[in-house]
C-alpha cells in the first residue's frame, strides 16, 4: 500500500504538475487566466509587489512635472 501511495505521489507530481498542467497552459494561452466577471468582483484584489503603490507615487511627480512645463 505504501508503493501505491509512492507512486501516486510521484505521478501526481511530475507527471501532471510538471508536464500535463504547463502544456495546458501553454495551448490555451490567455483563457488559462480568465475568470468570469461575477468571481473578479467578488476575490479580493491583492497587490503583493506594489505596483498600484508605485502607480500612486509616479502620479503626482508627473503631476508636478506637466505643472512646471505650463509655467515656463
Amino acid at each position: 500500500m505504501g508503493l501505491a501511495l509512492a507512486v501516486g505521489v510521484l505521478l501526481d507530481a511530475f507527471v501532471v504538475r510538471m508536464c500535463l498542467v504547463p502544456a495546458a497552459m501553454s495551448v490555451l494561452q490567455h483563457a488559462a487566466w480568465w475568470l468570469p466577471r461575477f468571481l473578479h468582483r467578488a476575490l479580493p484584489h491583492v497587490d503583493v509587489e506594489g505596483e498600484k503603490l508605485t502607480r500612486e507615487q509616479a502620479r503626482p511627480a508627473a503631476a508636478d512635472r506637466d505643472l512646471l512645463a505650463s509655467r515656463s
